[in-house]
């Protein structure tokens, strides 16, 4: 895998036409494009095969599902149809509603005949400190032994991978110990990029010695003057790394 596939490049934009005109200009420079909360919410999921004509080769579904285990089950199995490379849930939402997500996703694929979405549990969200998870959601856990907690559930789930913070790569690798579950790190921004509204950042070179497989960036290449110089100096870094 090349540096450059590494990174998955959040398309957080209002419009198709903006969106199209991003994955136009990054398709060679990035590996995956992120379709999220406020992508589709303006566009509708119609934008996925759009995307596609315009290059993205690889679309991460981020749809961070979080519903009762039939519901969410229902909703994969819409999500397996978009043909998206992989689609997010929250891990939160317990041990049932992951497997329900998984299942989906696989007996889908299977009776479509095509391929099927990874399935990647969402974690502690990068924009939450240690503070914020003890005081405003009671959880009394340390958040690096939360996480870890979490990645547990999603991989005993059938979960392919989790979403976390950097800081908490080096736990969730020492908690669960099969090289193929996969770490995918949002909260990724260079050497003196404003942080915006996260709580927990690194910069891509910390994130993959720390053993992260892909890295979620959207800000730092999509505000630069140049995204597309953007994306491959933050490419170098990886493979700098590597």
């Amino acid at each position: 895998m090349e540096a450059k596939d590494r990174i998955i490049c959040a398309i957080d934009v209002e419009s198709t036409e903006l969106a199209l005109q991003r994955v136009t200009q990054l398709k060679d420079h990035v590996g995956v494009f992120k379709a999220g909360l406020e992508l589709v919410t303006a566009t509708g999921t119609e934008i996925f095969p759009k995307m596609r004509e315009a290059g993205a080769g690889r679309i991460f579904y981020d749809a961070k599902l979080h519903d009762i285990p039939n519901t969410v089950a229902g909703a994969m199995k819409s999500v397996v149809r978009l043909g998206s490379w992989c689609v997010t849930v929250h891990a939160t939402g317990g041990s049932a509603m992951l497997q329900a997500a998984v299942k989906a996703a696989h007996e889908t694929a299977q009776s479509e005949n095509c391929s099927r979405p990874l399935v990647f549990a969402v974690t502690v969200l990068t924009s939450i400190s240690p503070g914020m998870l003890m005081n405003e959601l009671f959880v009394g856990k340390n958040l690096s032994e939360y996480v870890a907690h979490l990645a547990c559930v999603a991989y005993e789930a059938g979960c392919d991978g989790v979403i976390a913070s950097p800081h908490e790569i080096e736990i969730i690798r020492k908690t669960v110990s099969d090289p193929n579950f996969l770490v995918v790190t949002p909260g990724v921004r260079p050497a003196g990029a404003d942080k915006g509204d996260q709580a927990r950042v690194m910069t891509p070179a910390e994130a993959i010695r720390r053993g992260a497989n892909y890295l979620v960036i959207g800000r730092p290449i999509l505000a630069a003057p140049n995204p597309a110089e953007a994306a491959q100096a933050i490419a170098d870094e990886i493979s700098g790394a590597l």
